[in-house]
């Protein structure tokens, strides 16, 4: 299979989930070899980051990647979209710190590198191999994600939050799913208890019911959710459909549109080993610590072992 680029640059533009500000993004083609590589045009031209597990340097409620001074935040929605569209090379040029958040899901980028978009370069692509199974866990929480050798790429995630509303939800993506349809377009979620820990850690600064679904674990009364969520800067529309325990712009995607946007995650975080990663990926409670710790230690053992 031969690497692949995008043929033109995509325009993208809009706040970010945590720093609230607005960013202007492009997304275009990139050399044979190149990966994934960020630049900060209000930087300068050499204010490059690649997209690399080395280069992780925060993982609270989205993952960042930082070259010394240069850093970019929440990359992991972009990245999946390029892993599971196959673009082996991109380069994304970015005026803020952080990657637009868009609707909270992959589904714009999915939308924008339609086929006809992608095209094949001369190179062959490089898969990331293992020869030995690679482990992470916390004992605390009893997460944990196991990659080990295969044919073909497939993940499997189950997430439990000891959720009433939520369940256990278990989903799964190999080649043969379409990502475009079937993944892309799921979007991020947190309960409606973290909430105010999350504004008074001066998070999601960015985030509304336009880009997120919140989740209301107990029974809580409709006027009291309203005036909360007007109190975190998250109005709620009248037109908002409110699934059984979650209030979502339209309505879920998918009943299991929370495990499906984990996954997604999974897909944009593992991305940072460096390339296409051909091998069974198994996650339970997987995030972004946890990802990208994977990432690190595939990382790990394919150049340092």
């Amino acid at each position: 299979m031969r690497q692949r680029t995008l043929q033109r640059e995509f325009r993208f533009e809009g706040k970010g989930l945590h720093t609230g500000k607005i960013a202007h993004m492009t997304v275009g083609p990139a050399p044979e070899n190149t990966g994934v590589r960020f630049l900060r045009t209000d930087l300068g031209e050499g204010a490059y980051v690649d997209a690399l597990a080395a280069n992780v340097s925060r993982t609270a409620r989205s993952t960042m990647i930082s070259n010394g001074e240069v850093s970019v935040r929440t990359v992991e929605h972009l990245l999946s979209a390029l892993t599971g569209l196959g673009i082996d090379n991109a380069l994304v040029r970015l005026d803020g710190q952080e990657v637009p958040i868009l609707d909270g899901s992959a589904a714009p980028y999915v939308e924008a590198f339609t086929a006809d978009s992608i095209v094949e370069q001369e190179a062959e692509r490089q898969w990331v191999e293992l020869r030995e199974p690679v482990v992470v866990e916390d004992p605390r929480t009893g997460a944990y994600l196991r990659i080990t050798p295969a044919e073909q790429p497939s993940y499997e995630v189950t997430i439990d939050f000891n959720s009433k509303v939520l369940g256990v939800q278990t989903v799964h993506w190999d080649p043969s799913v379409d990502y475009a349809t079937q993944i892309g377009p799921c979007r991020t979620f947190c309960f409606f208890h973290e909430l105010k820990r999350l504004v008074l850690l001066g998070m999601i600064k960015g985030g509304d019911l336009e880009n997120a679904i919140v989740v209301v674990e107990n029974k809580v009364p409709l006027w009291q959710i309203r005036l909360w969520l007007r109190l975190f800067r998250l109005p709620l529309p009248e037109d908002m459909s409110r699934e059984p325990g979650c209030f979502a712009r339209g309505g879920l995607r998918f009943p299991d549109e929370c495990g499906r946007h984990k996954l997604l995650d999974v897909l944009g975080d593992l991305r940072l080993c460096g390339g296409f990663l051909k091998a069974k990926v198994e996650a339970y409670k997987p995030g972004h610590r946890m990802n990208t710790l994977a990432a690190k230690e595939i990382s790990k053992v394919l150049y340092n072992g």
